[in-house]
């Protein structure tokens, strides 16, 4: 798995959105984007991320930065993420992983001896 190293260009993607249309890296040309990944909406660890990320707006925005949450989750499921817990930014579904593979984070994961994919 490689990963991004600083400096390195982000690759190129499009995606469906929250609310299936699509959303293009570059439509964000000359911005700053965060674009994270988590596994599966409404999880614990992803709910505690996403807050984090929608607590920060204020400050996100003060520096001119988008965010872009990214998961492997069907389209239908990222309203219900967003309306649960209220969060204030986009949500992108990868449900092939192609794009989490660009960017060097999906791969096999270890956690207490079990292997996930």
């Amino acid at each position: 798995m490689k990963t991004l190293t600083a400096g390195t260009p982000a690759p190129a993607f499009t995606l469906q959105n929250q609310n299936d249309e699509p959303v293009s890296l570059a439509d964000f040309k000359g911005k700053k984007v965060l674009v994270y990944f988590y596994p599966k909406a409404m999880t614990p660890g992803c709910t505690v991320q996403a807050c984090g990320l929608r607590d920060s707006k204020a400050e996100l925005d003060a520096l001119n930065v988008e965010v872009l949450g990214v998961s492997i989750d069907p389209v239908k499921r990222l309203p219900k993420f967003i309306e649960r817990d209220n969060l204030n930014f986009t949500l992108l579904s990868d449900e092939d992983h192609a794009v989490a593979e660009q960017f060097g984070v999906w791969g096999e994961k270890k956690f207490t001896l079990r292997k996930f994919s």
